[in-house]
């Protein structure tokens, strides 16, 4: 039962998707005897500068041809679909000639795949792995692959067919995550691509509410965009998301729209928040997704175009976070403007407030040195701040106090009460403990809904 995967088919400018092709493989694949068990969707890095918005691979798992026979058919379809005109698109094919019928997505551990591809792929998350290492781990087993582009297909010293490592990736994925979600895309014609997709908005709201939560991520009901229907020129007309294979494929049916061509069930890896790993204030790498614990160290503020900018300390930070020595180091966390309404809940936040961040850590250069930002994603209230100091109030006559000078505290001139300093007074405040998320319309395929669960505090999803 060969694993057969495919990757950097598609193109910002000239559309076509990986899934696509993947689909149109599985179709062959049938037709020739083979029988397909398995669609993976394995989302990638999505700080890779190259990718398309997407970046994912896919892997086919198919029972009844053999290996070669699999690779001569991915060869096939992927020289007729691929935007590999385009410079920019690198398409490569990994075939592993590996039994993986026992894959159960809830057990990594009972996976076929090699120790190490497995872990190459869990990196393939979080690194931006590099053509040879993914070649050398390649051949090393014995995997077939192939490049494919402008050039023509390349020797395996060629730095075209980039794909193999998002391909090799999608072969290893089985071993690497444990928490696997399903997306059912529809497709449309292919001579519609390019044209404005027609997809009656409102069976795509009635089908969503139908559906949620077991289907997530459908539509954004803030912004009243279907968030499903995507932009870019490929041929993908929707793609349902969810927990369910049955409840994604009902909610697609429902909606009413163009033709639909073919359409596909894959078990992916998005919508996992997989990409991303514990992290630390000053341990941080440019281009990888963590969840940091911090203290908020400055008040929020709006910046120009929008994006609303809040620093933050580690919790070990000394005099926590109302410090302002230079010595200590914090990180500029960012709410960009197209995260709409999640910004409010940024603007919240309070200094001392100890949260835990969660995005794309970025460093950019600039003149004076570097600067580092987390793009956020989601965050988690943990100890929001109850309190602030305030002047005392006199408990004979309610009149607020004065100083009584420096370090000597405060007095009621009417009263002659005296107090020894401010005292804590209850705030009110917009934010409660628990999970903030960006909403649909903002959200990478690969981060974790609120919805589904399994968080380690109460949730306030986005709808």
């Amino acid at each position: 039962m060969p694993i057969v995967a495919v990757d950097d088919t598609d193109s910002r400018e000239r559309g076509m998707c990986t899934t696509y092709v993947g689909a149109r493989l599985a179709e062959r694949l049938d037709a020739a005897g083979g029988r397909v068990r398995r669609r993976l969707l394995v989302r990638l890095n999505p700080a890779v500068k190259h990718k398309t918005r997407g970046n994912a691979a896919v892997a086919l798992h198919v029972a009844g041809v053999g290996a070669e026979t699999a690779f001569d058919l991915a060869a096939e379809a992927v020289r007729e679909f691929a935007a590999a005109d385009d410079p920019r698109t690198s398409p490569g094919v990994v075939v592993a000639d590996i039994d993986a019928s026992s894959f159960d997505p809830a057990d990594s551990d009972g996976s076929p795949i090699p120790a190490g591809v497995g872990d190459f792929a869990r990196r393939a998350l979080r690194h931006r792995l590099s053509l040879d290492e993914a070649l050398a781990l390649a051949d090393g087993h014995g995997f077939r692959h192939a490049a494919f582009g402008s050039g023509g297909e390349t020797d395996a010293e060629s730095v075209a067919g980039r794909g193999r490592i998002g391909a090799l990736a999608a072969v290893g994925a089985p071993a690497a995550f444990d928490d696997w979600t399903v997306e059912r895309i529809s497709y449309r014609e292919l001579d519609r691509c390019g044209t404005p997709r027609d997809v009656d908005v409102e069976s795509v709201f009635a089908a969503a509410d139908r559906g949620y939560p077991t289907v997530w991520d459908t539509v954004d009901r803030g912004t009243g965009e279907a968030v499903c229907v995507p932009n870019a020129p490929g041929p993908i007309l929707h793609g349902i998301r969810g927990d369910d294979a049955e409840a994604c494929r009902e909610v697609a049916a429902a909606i009413a729209s163009e033709p639909v061509e073919r359409a596909a069930t894959f078990v992916t890896n998005q919508g996992t928040d997989a990409h991303l790993a514990p992290g630390a204030i000053g341990d941080l790498r440019d281009g990888a997704g963590y969840r940091v614990d911090v203290v908020v160290a400055s008040e929020p503020e709006t910046r120009r175009g929008g994006h609303v900018h809040v620093d933050v300390t580690a919790p070990s930070a000394p005099n926590g976070s109302a410090t302002d020595d230079d010595r200590v180091p914090r990180l500029r966390c960012v709410a960009f403007k197209p995260t709409g309404r999640f910004r409010d809940r940024v603007r919240a936040l309070r200094p001392g407030d100890r949260v835990t961040v969660c995005g794309e850590h970025e460093v950019r250069r600039v003149e004076d040195g570097a600067k580092a930002t987390l793009k956020l994603e989601k965050f988690a209230a943990r100890d929001l701040v109850e309190t602030e100091p305030a002047v005392p109030t006199c408990p004979d006559c309610g009149r607020s106090m004065s100083s009584a000078g420096r370090d000597q505290g405060y007095r009621c001139r009417d009263c002659g009460t005296d107090a020894p300093g401010k005292v804590d007074e209850p705030i009110e405040r917009e934010l409660a403990a628990g999970w903030y998320e960006v909403p649909p319309s903002a959200r990478r395929h690969v981060a974790k809904p609120l919805v589904r669960g399994g968080f380690d505090a109460p949730t306030h999803p986005e709808r």
